[in-house]
Formats: structure tokens, sequence, C-alpha cells
């Protein structure tokens, strides 16, 4: 069995202070990402992939829930600028902030479809 970690301890200083004086404060990408983790709100995200933009109603038949828990996780999407809102008289529809969330969404669909059986570790080809 291959073990998953270096057999001795020894840093490149002068590449881990490249590399840690290049990471920017990453905390909204986190919070991005975390509104992405859950199942139903991913769902709702690449259904709004599918529809460019769609009613609370609908949303709520799509994943299978009432429309009070359609509309709290569409509010959740909305509050970490993943979707925005607007009323069409009676209606509250929805849809993806930008281009950039549609291709967040479905690249990570495609990618995840490359993924075979429970073996995720995945190597990188270049």
């Amino acid at each position: 069995m291959i073990k998953d970690v270096c057999d001795v301890t020894k840093t490149n200083e002068d590449v881990v202070l490249r590399v840690q004086e290049q990471i920017p404060d990453l905390s909204k990408v986190a919070k991005f990402l975390k509104a992405l983790a859950d199942e139903t709100r991913l769902k709702i995200a690449y259904a709004l992939t599918v529809e460019e933009s769609l009613c609370v109603c609908d949303v709520a038949a799509i994943i299978g829930s009432s429309v009070a828990t359609a509309s709290h996780h569409l509010r959740f999407l909305k509050e970490n600028g993943l979707a925005k809102s607007f009323r069409d008289g009676k209606q509250m529809y929805y849809s993806l902030e930008d281009d950039h969330v549609y291709q967040i969404v479905t690249i990570a669909y495609e990618h995840s479809k490359e993924v075979t059986g429970d073996d995720i570790e995945g190597t990188a080809t270049i």
C-alpha cells in the first residue's frame, strides 16, 4: 500500500513563502462553495442552468419540497451571491447570479462524471 504522506519532513522554505504570499483571503470563496455543498441547493443551481429562471413553486416541484423549503434554499443562494430574484406579478422568480456561477456548476458536474467508482483521488494529466 502506498502511503499518502512524505517519508521525511523537509520543506522548501522559498517555495512555501512564495506561495503563502500569493494566497489571498479565500473566506468569501469558501462561503460561496459551502452554499453549493448542500445537495438540494446544488440541484437548484443545476436546474437554473437548464432553465434561465424558475419561480419558487417550480423549484419546489423540481426538488420535491414545500414552497417554504424551496424559498429558504433560494434565499440562501441569493444571500451568498449565487442567485438573483425578480417578481413578476404574484410570482417570485430566481436565476443564477451570472455566467461564473453557471460555469462553476456545469464544470463541477462534468468533472464529477469523469470520476469513476469510489476512487476519487483523480490524477491530472498535463
